[in-house]
């Protein structure tokens, strides 16, 4: 005699596996990184002709948070304008708020127009600002400049 074969559908409930019988993983409490208190850091402001770069640190160089014109969505030439290097700052500053900056030495490195209104943005942004330093690169008569441009 043959033997009748019957085909059953594939559901969910027909597995053998449901989600009843999973094993199931014990879930902890998440506990979240609790922000550090730097009342004390540095500011360094990178001014170049085509951008302004703004790093907040704390004393140790640990970057506490940073900020540039692409990333406030500043694009092509409007980049290096001095508006621009203010709403960097804010931005920047917005991010360390977690941490309670207060006071910042300022590295300034760069020749771009966003140099002043930086420092003035942030103490704008009531951030105490208590040492500028420059800290532009001057080479001794390194290599060679390159050609100018035609224009």
């Amino acid at each position: 005699m043959a033997e009748e074969t019957t085909t059953i559908p594939f559901t969910e409930a027909n597995t053998a596996e449901t989600d009843a019988s999973k094993p199931t993983k014990a879930v902890r409490g998440k506990r979240g990184k609790k922000a550090r208190q730097v009342s004390q850091g540095e500011a360094h402001i990178q001014a170049t002709y085509n951008n302004t770069v703004v790093t907040l640190t704390d004393l140790n160089g640990n970057v506490i948070s940073w900020s540039s014109a692409g990333r406030v969505g500043f694009r092509g030439p409007k980049k290096s304008t001095p508006y621009a290097a203010g709403v960097i700052v804010r931005d920047a500053v917005e991010r360390s708020k977690a941490y309670g900056l207060q006071e910042v030495s300022v590295y300034v490195k760069g020749v771009g127009s966003g140099r002043e209104a930086a420092i003035r943005a942030l103490h704008a942004n009531n951030i105490a600002v208590s040492t500028i330093r420059d800290i532009t690169p001057i080479p001794h008569n390194g290599c060679r400049r390159p050609r100018a441009r035609r224009v």
